[in-house]
């Protein structure tokens, strides 16, 4: 059994998660039940936030703060004495859909300043295959003066956090491991374990490790994109998606993916940093780039399909108004980052159509920050159309009934994800 292992459960060794996000928060708060730990953010004001209980990303209530052995600190000198770094920052990538480092580079500065002999640190960002041992450990002997393997250790065991998922936690879903050597990963693989009901799959290598989460969300913006693009196909042959798929599903072996706008900080950017590494290896990847841009074309495509219902109806898109239902990247989270509904806001003004957005969930700070539209305190028909772009909990009990309160005689209903298609008889109706 490895001596850090035990010294760790012993509580004579600290454990510490740099980068508080949707991430390293639920994995901090989940090793402080079982370990000493210690909470790092550049962040002071989101360090505030924790050690008033609050999850400044909304996914936790102030219940899971309670009987955690903690330290929340937005001060580096608070980690010198820590022996197992857990490095959870975001991956990005920059306008022209290129791997943005900076945070990834950034935290692994943190760390490099305080680095002892000894001392394991494990990376859980998302990275294209070899960018832990190419680009961070580097870092971290030239800023620490330590040498890789003889003086410290380093894994990757890639985060699996679903946000606003209730069901697939931390400790429900099997966590895959890695180490620079045997012992590494076994000392790696068993402090997750304690944390990890699920179990651990200890990878061949950290390359490996790298790869088995790029491919996850990779496999699914493929799988999307082909069923966006079907959607394309069948709008112009006039029938829904949704009845095909409803179809299909009854084989046996069918996938049933669903169409729609891909965004967030995972399905829709951890493909481009395996296409940025293929590039960099010789190869295009003509499949997965395809797929990035069949998706990446989705929001223009929503506004485009709903400007020609309008135009239908016999309004002038410049005067017509549109309700936007939805603005984070998905239902019931309040994470706006890449949410692809700017795209179809930004597609509808340039229409000249008058645009109002609505959300539950988003802060209407962060949205004009990011996007530079307004969140609309609340809806005002009638609309000329109602896009719901987002399935919130609170969208799911509205009926044909509603949305006649909200639009025009000819106003039209755009229903993303086909959540009403069977319910609606009178409206003009268009989803995916």
């Amino acid at each position: 059994m490895s001596e850090l292992y035990e010294r760790l459960v012993r509580k004579e060794a600290k454990l510490a998660v740099i980068g508080l996000g949707y991430v390293g928060l639920p994995i901090a708060l989940a090793f402080a039940r079982k370990v000493k730990v210690v909470g790092f953010d550049i962040n002071a004001k989101r360090v505030d936030m924790m050690r008033r209980n609050e999850d400044p990303s909304d996914e936790l209530p102030p219940e899971a703060f309670k009987g955690a052995d903690i330290h929340f600190t937005a001060d580096i000198n608070d980690l010198k004495d820590v022996e197992f770094f857990i490095v959870a920052v975001p991956t990005p990538i920059d306008q022209q859909n290129i791997p943005d480092l900076t945070p990834l580079l950034g935290a692994t500065r943190t760390v490099g300043q305080v680095l002892k002999k000894g001392d394991h640190v494990v990376f859980e960002s998302t990275v294209y295959p070899g960018c832990t041992e190419e680009d961070c450990v580097p870092l971290l002997e030239e800023i620490s003066g330590l040498r890789f393997h003889e003086d410290f250790k380093v894994g990757y065991s890639p985060e699996r956090i679903n946000p606003g998922d209730k069901v697939h936690t931390l400790e429900s879903i099997v966590k895959v491991t890695s180490g620079c050597d045997p012992q590494s990963a076994e000392t790696v693989a068993k402090v997750y374990e304690l944390v990890v009901k699920a179990g651990v799959h200890r990878a061949a290598s950290i390359k490996v490790a790298e790869a088995a989460k790029i491919i996850e969300n990779t496999q699914r913006d493929v799988n999307i994109a082909l069923t966006n693009e079907l959607s394309i196909i069948f709008n112009r042959m006039g029938i829904n998606t949704f009845d095909v798929l409803e179809a299909a599903a009854t084989k046996w072996n069918f996938l049933r993916f669903q169409p729609g706008l891909v965004g967030g900080h995972c399905i829709g950017v951890d493909p481009y940093y395996l296409v940025f590494k293929a590039k960099e290896l010789g190869y295009h990847a003509q499949i997965i780039d395809s797929g990035r841009y069949v998706n990446d074309s989705m929001g223009g495509y929503v506004a485009k399909q709903a400007v020609k219902k309008i135009i239908a109806s016999g309004t002038n898109p410049a005067d017509a108004r549109v309700l936007v239902m939805g603005a984070t990247f998905k239902e019931n989270v309040t994470d706006i980052r890449n949410s692809k509904v700017a795209d179809v806001v930004k597609e509808l003004k340039s229409f000249s159509c008058h645009v109002d957005v609505t959300d539950p969930h988003a802060d209407a700070a962060q949205v004009k920050h990011e996007y530079g539209y307004d969140l609309a305190p609340k809806m005002k028909g009638p609309y000329d159309a109602v896009i719901v772009a987002v399935n919130h909990a609170e969208y799911a009990d509205m009926d044909e009934a509603w949305f006649k309160t909200m639009l025009k005689p000819k106003g039209v209903l755009v229903d993303l994800k086909g959540t009403y298609r069977k319910q609606i008889k009178d409206l003009a109706y268009w989803s995916l």
